[in-house]
């Protein structure tokens, strides 16, 4: 076994550990400290010296001994040394109870006879502050506020050996925040409360109340937002900072107004036509009001004011929306109610009245702003006609002719009724239509049409409507006279009555026939001795002529539908008087007077050839009357010869004739004018 260790000495530094130095001993490899506390005793193998036994007791009295060892085996243990360890640390209680304090507390440490506690900052600025106590607790003051300190504390015993240490970090708590500022927001009715870092601060606080209602906000940085504050309120915001030793002490309290609620009780009266009031209620905080009234045209006005009403100026016809809003020095309350406000609408403007037919008139009128509905009202003749409709027109109808209507529109709406009293226009209808009571021939040309005036300063127009034109006549009484008919025509007559109210509407017609037209032309050709024939040209409006010669000797008369006419029973050598009728096909009657007619003188008798020579004749008759002169007249293939005798002579000689041909002799009396006679009887000469 290896030698016994002498032990050099033996302390202890820690309340649960002797540290032991001893001398080596040769071939030894390890050794084996004892400390011995009565019948307790705790072990320790170390590989060599110093050793340490741990697992102690403070303050406790051991008897510490080494042995060797080796392979061989273990050595006696050395001669002992007491030793105490020394007395245990005091475990601290430490705070901060203000920003520039911290308040020191520990239990007592058993054997102790004293403590000695320093505090330092923790970054080494600073001096080292100590205090020896015989108590168990102890304050540090003037300190930085939200600065981190490192503690040291021990105890010693009654002969001055201190004991364990016990280090503890600890920061004072943070001074209050300054230049606390509060920023509002109107619109989010939020506020965001900013100030300047406190030294040391971790994290901070905001509490913003108002009477028993409290918002608090949390934060790591150097502004906080508190949401959802109430409209119309005070409220005080204070800040407290905080870190791990506690909190400060709030800030003084910063007062904040919000801005005003929406105005409630919003009422709208048009006092009269025109004028707009406007009232609320009082709003608390408020210290003005701005009240718009937006038309729906779009135009905006305003009214800024410290009282609970305000008056506007209104057309008629227009919605206008209002919003009312309080304002303080927080700025505008939040959108209230929009209230909207309807005009009566307006009275209709530009009337016009246009007379479709003598008993219905078209009313229009300009469109009204606002107007959902139009109502016409026709006052007149007794009665009252009613039209209502969406629509700028109204047509009334079956009106009285020649009767003043007082016609009034007004107009309607849903949201607030009629318009106010609207003018009336007087609106005369147009006369009522004349009845033709008689029509009279005052001449060829000339007719009187009488009727029944019915009508208080009218003018009548009488008009007789055919193909031959128009004819009109007027007056303002009850008859006027149509002139310059033309013949032969047919016509319809009516009547109209005018004023300036208009036109009435035509009576009913009375057919009207002029006499039919005598024949412009008129030629009579004889067609025998005793037949004479007669044409003429049609005459207008006739259906059937009756022409008659009439002499002292006899009449000729024919009736006939064609425009010619056969006359027999004609005496030769005779004047006749020449009259035609026209007769229309209603039996109307035109007489017609002509130039007289003479008929030819009457054909020679006792007509008698004899040759004179080869190339002669002499034609011999026997007149009718001495008072005739007579031409021969000879017709043949080879020329055509005539002789005229002298007057008073019966007789006449025809020379030069080519021989050899066939004559046709034919004496005729002479006429002056028209062609030859050739009706008279004929000879024939070889």
């Amino acid at each position: 076994a290896p030698d016994i260790p002498v032990i050099d000495q033996a302390y202890s530094k820690l309340s649960n550990s002797i540290t032991v130095e001893w001398r080596a001993v040769p071939g030894a490899t390890n050794y084996m400290l004892t400390a011995q506390d009565g019948d307790s005793f705790v072990e320790a193998i170390v590989k060599n010296s110093p050793g340490t036994v741990t697992g102690l007791k403070p303050a406790t009295l051991y008897r510490i001994t080494v042995r060797s060892i080796s392979a061989g085996g273990k050595s006696q243990p050395s001669p002992s040394r007491k030793v105490k360890t020394v007395l245990a640390a005091p475990v601290l209680s430490v705070r901060s109870p203000s920003c520039d304090s911290i308040a020191v507390s520990w239990k007592t440490v058993p054997m102790a006879a004293g403590f000695s506690v320093s505090l330092m900052r923790s970054d080494g600025l600073g001096r080292v502050l100590k205090q020896n106590t015989t108590n168990t607790s102890l304050i540090f003051t003037n300190l930085d506020p939200g600065t981190l300190y490192t503690i040291k504390a021990y105890a010693w015993n009654a002969n001055g050996m201190p004991g364990d240490d016990f280090t503890y970090n600890q920061r004072t708590s943070p001074n209050a925040p300054v230049d606390v500022k509060v920023a509002f927001n109107s619109g989010a009715l939020r506020a965001v409360v900013s100030w300047m870092p406190a030294e040391g601060a971790l994290t901070y606080s905001v509490t913003v109340s108002s009477g028993l209602l409290k918002l608090r906000c949390n934060t790591s940085s150097a502004s906080c937002m508190v949401p959802s504050l109430q409209c119309s309120s005070e409220y005080d915001v204070s800040v407290t900072a905080h870190n791990d030793a506690g909190a400060s002490e709030p800030t003084d309290a910063v007062s904040l107004k919000t801005i005003p609620c929406a105005p409630v009780n919003i009422s709208i009266e048009e006092d009269e036509p025109g004028h707009l009031l406007v009232s609320w209620s009082s709003v608390s905080l408020g210290h003005y009001y701005v009240v718009f009234v937006k038309s729906d045209d779009g135009l905006e006005v305003h009214c800024n004011t410290s009282h609970t009403q305000c008056h506007f100026q209104s057309d008629c016809g227009f919605t206008y929306f209002i919003s009312v809003f309080a304002y303080n020095k927080a700025g505008q309350s939040p959108l209230g109610d929009v209230l909207n406000y309807t005009t009566a609408p307006c009275c209709p403007g530009d009337f016009r009245a246009v007379f479709v037919s003598s008993d219905t008139v078209r009313v229009a009128w300009a469109p009204v702003r606002g107007a959902d509905l139009y109502e016409t009202r026709a006052a007149g003749g007794g009665g009252v006609l009613l039209c209502r409709d969406t629509a700028a027109a109204c047509t009334l109808s079956a009106l009285r002719c020649s009767t003043p209507y007082n016609i009034t529109v007004r107009s309607f709406s849903e949201a607030r009724g009629s318009s106010a009293a609207c003018a009336p226009h007087c609106v005369p209808t147009a006369p009522c239509s004349p009845e033709i009571k008689n029509i009279s021939k005052e001449g060829p040309s000339v007719i009187s049409v009488q009727w029944q005036a019915n009508n208080e300063e009218a003018m009548y127009v009488v008009t007789a409507r055919g193909e031959a034109g128009l004819w009109h006549c007027t007056s303002t009484k009850n008859s006027c006279s149509l002139m310059d008919l033309p013949c032969g025509s047919a016509f319809s007559v009516s009547a109209i009555a005018r004023s300036a109210a208009g036109q009435s509407l035509p009576s009913y017609s009375i057919p009207l026939e002029t006499a039919p037209c005598c024949p412009s032309d008129l030629i009579l050709t004889q067609v025998t001795q005793s037949v004479t024939n007669i044409s003429w040209s049609v005459g207008r409006g006739a259906q059937t002529y009756v022409t008659t010669l009439e002499s002292p000797k006899g009449q000729a008369k024919c009736h006939t539908l064609q425009t010619y006419c056969l006359l027999g029973c004609i005496t030769c050598g005779t004047n006749y008087t020449v009259s035609l009728k026209a007769i229309s096909e209603t039996g109307l009657t035109s007489s017609c007077t002509y130039q007289g007619y003479s008929s030819s003188a009457c054909c020679p008798s006792g007509v008698k050839l004899y040759r004179l020579s080869n190339n002669g004749i002499r034609v011999f008759w026997r007149a009718s009357d001495e008072t005739i002169n007579y031409n021969a007249d000879l017709h043949g293939s080879k020329g055509n010869f005539s002789c005229t005798p002298s007057s008073g002579l019966s007789h006449c000689d025809i020379t030069r004739i080519p021989c050899g041909d066939v004559y046709t002799v034919l004496v005729a009396p002479v006429i002056n004018k028209g062609p030859k006679l050739t009706f008279c009887p004929k000879k024939i000469y070889s």
